[in-house]
C-alpha cells in the first residue's frame, strides 16, 4: 500500500528546515502535526510538599525541553537563583543548546550525552561527589532511572510537571496510512479518545524500545522502528520506509 497520509503525534516543528518538511518535499507526501499529550507544570507548592529544596542540588539532570523550562519555571517560583556554578548534565545537544534561553552557555558548566542516558551516563559517574536533582515527568522512562541507579550517585527524581492526554475528538472521522508515536504516553492516549481503535491497513511507526512495547502490548504492529544503527532517527526510518513502498 502506498503512503500518502502520516498523523505525526507531535507539534508542528518551528525550524524551517525541519526534516519532516524535506520529506514533504521529497516524497510527495501530506504530512499533519497534532500533539496526542501535553505537559502541565506543578505548582512550586507541591514541590515543597516532596520536601525538595533547590539549593541542596550542585547539580541537574535534564533529560527533556520540557525538564528545562519547568526547572526554571519552579526556580523562579521558588524564588532560587540558580547558582553560576550549577552542572548540568544534557541527554543530548538539543537539550543543551535549548538550556540558552536561561543561562550564558558559554559560562556554565554543561556535559552533553549523545542520544541515551547510557551514553551520558559515563560523564555523571565521573561527577558522583555532586548532589543531582533530576527534574521530570510523572511518567519518566524507566531505563532512565535503571541507568541512574546503578551509578551509585546522590541524586533525586523530582516530578516538577506532569504528562496530560490530549483530546482528540476531531479525528474520530480522520484516517492516515501512517501514525508515527514517540511515547506509549501516545499509544495510551490513542486508546483513550478511540478505545475501539483498530490497526486494519495503519501502518505505526516507533521511536523507542518502551513505544514500541506500548504498541506491542495493545496488539498492535509497528512497521516503522527507530532508532537503530541504520536509521538512527524516526525521519531517516520514514523516508527509507515510504520510499519502497511508494516505489511498487
Amino acid at each position: 500500500m502506498k503512503v500518502k497520509t502520516m498523523l505525526v503525534s507531535q507539534p508542528q516543528p518551528k525550524a524551517e528546515n525541519s526534516p519532516y518538511f524535506n520529506l514533504i518535499d521529497k516524497l510527495k507526501v501530506k504530512i499533519d502535526f497534532r500533539p496526542f499529550i501535553h505537559v502541565e507544570g506543578l505548582d512550586a507548592k507541591d514541590i515543597r510538599k516532596e520536601k525538595i529544596d533547590l539549593k541542596d542540588f550542585s547539580a541537574v539532570i535534564l533529560t527533556s525541553r520540557n525538564a528545562v523550562d519547568h526547572y526554571f519555571r519552579i526556580a523562579e517560583e521558588m524564588r532560587f537563583k540558580v547558582p553560576d556554578d550549577m552542572k548540568y548534565f544534557c541527554l543530548s545537544e538539543a537539550i543543551a543548546f535549548y538550556l540558552q534561553k536561561y543561562v550564558v552557555y558559554r559560562k556554565r558548566r554543561i556535559y552533553v550525552g549523545k542520544r541515551t542516558v547510557a551514553e551520558l551516563a559515563p560523564m555523571v559517574k565521573k561527577h558522583k561527589e555532586e548532589r543531582f536533582l533530576f527534574p521530570t515527568t510523572d511518567k519518566v522512562a524507566p531505563e532512565i532511572t535503571e541507568v541512574l541507579d546503578k551509578l551509585n550517585i546522590q541524586y533525586r527524581p523530582a516530578i516538577f510537571y506532569k504528562t496530560v492526554i490530549s483530546d482528540l475528538s476531531d479525528l474520530s472521522d480522520v484516517y492516515y496510512d501512517v501514525l508515527v508515536f514517540f511515547s506509549p504516553s501516545g499509544i495510551d492516549s490513542l486508546f483513550h479518545n478511540f478505545p475501539d481503535f483498530e490497526q486494519n491497513n495503519t501502518l505505526i511507526a516507533v521511536f523507542g524500545n518502551s513505544t514500541l512495547k506500548a504498541v506491542q502490548d495493545r496488539g498492535l504492529v509497528a512497521q516503522i522502528i527507530a532508532p537503530s544503527a541504520e536509521n538512527p532517527s524516526m525521519t531517516m526510518a520514514l523516508e527509507k520506509y515510504i520510499a519502497e513502498v511508494n516505489k511498487k
